[in-house]
């Protein structure tokens, strides 16, 4: 995640000045920043060319590609309570591999949908995707979750991560982390942008 870090703050650098509030729902601050609204997500090819590909995604079991295991966590998960469901969804997917997309795909940066990582494994962002679709299809509304990417203060490195707002409170899904966690508990995290399907935030600290 170095270097998708570095180019993630060169993005940063040139959204500073065209963010505007265009989201209206407020929402409680992540990691003690400040952010700024925008509808759409043009300004981010992956994370929209995934979601395109996951829109159009037939069951598979292929040599990237699997959906064994997808529907029995959904089914075993569907009747649960909402805390449950963040929690369960959490712990099934952190004990997927990570694995470096350069090493998985060939490339240094690639956004896998959930399919592609039961298969194939991932690093950060993919953890995050795939908890993001398995808590839609479950039924948890979009707008009260965002895959954020920031910075990890301690290892100097970029991540990625799930955030789900519980009412007030913003709960972190972290492959780094075996628990879901209320977010602002982590005080070595520096958010940099969310992002959610229709719409995006920009965090400054």
């Amino acid at each position: 995640m170095r270097r998708k870090f570095v180019a993630a703050m060169t993005l940063l650098a040139g959204l500073l000045a065209l963010s505007s509030p265009a989201l209206a729902r407020p929402y409680p601050p992540l990691f003690n920043s400040a952010e700024f609204a925008n509808q759409g997500i043009k300004k981010f090819p992956k994370w929209a060319e995934m979601l395109g590909r996951w829109q159009n995604a037939a069951p598979c079991d292929a040599k990237n590609c699997t959906t064994s295991g997808w529907a029995d966590l959904l089914d075993d998960l569907r009747t649960k309570d909402r805390m449950t469901q963040i929690k369960e969804v959490n712990r099934f997917f952190n004990a997927e591999r990570y694995i470096i997309d350069r090493k998985n795909w060939g490339v240094e940066d690639y956004w896998a949908t959930p399919y592609q990582f039961l298969k194939m494994d991932g690093d950060c962002e993919d953890y995050a995707i795939a908890k993001f679709m398995a808590l839609k299809a479950l039924g948890l509304p979009v707008e009260d979750m965002r895959v954020l990417a920031l910075r990890d203060m301690n290892l100097d490195v970029g991540h990625a991560v799930l955030i789900v707002y519980d009412g007030d409170t913003p709960l972190l899904l972290d492959n780094q982390i075996k628990t879901v966690v209320p977010a602002n508990s982590v005080k070595h995290y520096m958010p940099i942008f969310s992002l959610s399907e229709t719409g995006w935030w920009l965090h400054r600290r």
